[in-house]
């Protein structure tokens, strides 16, 4: 029970159309002794979160934890056309986030991304007048640098920091984590599938883009799928899946590390929940980052992406 609570449930995925699975998957992670529920309010423009409210009625409110994000600003068509953390506009964000939740208070609160013109000290200054009033009980943070972090936690205890991290994005292994152990802040992680790359399908079914993944268009394709390949003997002699490879090797890295995944179908969670049995040795992750690696990905753009004066760049 306690191995199944470094998982957490990722709903960027619920929406109206897979209602019906989506509620179950919620109810099939509650089952499992999942505890840690992340949503945000731009997550299918709100669905999600209306979703997730429904699911979790009746449900004790103190026996889970749920996380929500904002701040990026969704479009009709399902893109995020920008993003407003203007401290003076995150009271009004959680006020909608509480309605569509049908729930009092959010146990962990963060801006999905930061804004270059914005300080995280003012972000963090608004949300915590927010903890000062009830309404939330943790700040978060989420896509940010190692400083960032660090200036936001003198101004109020950071809690949590969600990353994105797999096995071809491993920048988080410079600077952020030790600061995050050093300050004592957790450390949650998405993406672990590689950008769709270690998707389970993926050789199955031969998918590709949009469907699979970017990295398989064909340009990139044949070499890709070759490191793929690489990867699968590895987990074949393993008895594991390729998801599963890619949570046990994150989790075997960092023990204290907790790992989202994202899923509406309840058999796709179920997957990650038998992962955890596996683990691996030094050696063996040593082995599985020698197979494939973000310098070995075609077509892996690694870069970081910042808003700033109203527009997305990458730097």
């Amino acid at each position: 029970m306690e191995k199944v609570k470094r998982l957490g449930l990722g709903t960027m995925s619920m929406c109206r159309k897979n209602k019906e699975g989506a509620v179950r998957t919620i109810h099939a992670a509650l089952d499992a002794g999942m505890d840690l529920f992340n949503t945000g309010d731009f997550y299918q423009g709100g669905e999600s979160e209306m979703i997730l409210g429904e699911a979790m009625q009746g449900i004790p409110r103190d026996s889970y934890f749920l996380s929500v994000k904002f701040g990026a600003l969704p479009s009709p068509e399902g893109r995020n056309y920008g993003l407003d953390v203007t401290p003076h506009h995150v009271k009004g964000y959680l006020t909608y986030s509480l309605r569509r939740l049908n729930m009092d208070y959010i146990d962990l609160y963060q801006p999905g991304r930061l804004d270059t013109e914005i300080s995280v000290e003012a972000v963090v200054e608004a949300i915590a007048g927010l903890v000062s009033e009830g309404y939330v009980r943790n700040i978060g943070l989420s896509h940010v640098t190692a400083d960032e972090l660090r200036r936001a936690h003198a101004i109020h205890p950071i809690h949590t920091v969600e990353l994105s991290y797999s096995l071809i994005e491993r920048d988080i292994e410079n600077d952020l984590i030790a600061t995050a152990e050093e300050l004592g802040i957790r450390v949650l992680v998405h993406g672990i599938t590689a950008k769709g790359l270690l998707r389970d399908d993926i050789l199955d079914k031969m998918l590709c883009v949009p469907a699979a993944s970017p990295l398989l268009r064909p340009a990139h394709k044949e070499k890709n799928l070759e490191l793929v390949y690489a990867v699968k003997a590895i987990a074949d002699s393993k008895g594991m899946t390729l998801s599963q490879l890619a949570l046990a090797w994150a989790l075997s890295k960092y023990p204290d590390m907790q790992c989202l995944v994202g899923t509406a179908d309840p058999e796709h969670l179920q997957g990650f929940i038998d992962g955890l049995q596996f683990s691996f040795t030094d050696k063996e992750i040593k082995d599985i980052e020698t197979a494939i690696s973000a310098e070995k990905v075609s077509g892996n753009d690694s870069q970081t992406v910042v808003f700033t004066n109203g527009v997305w760049t990458v730097k």
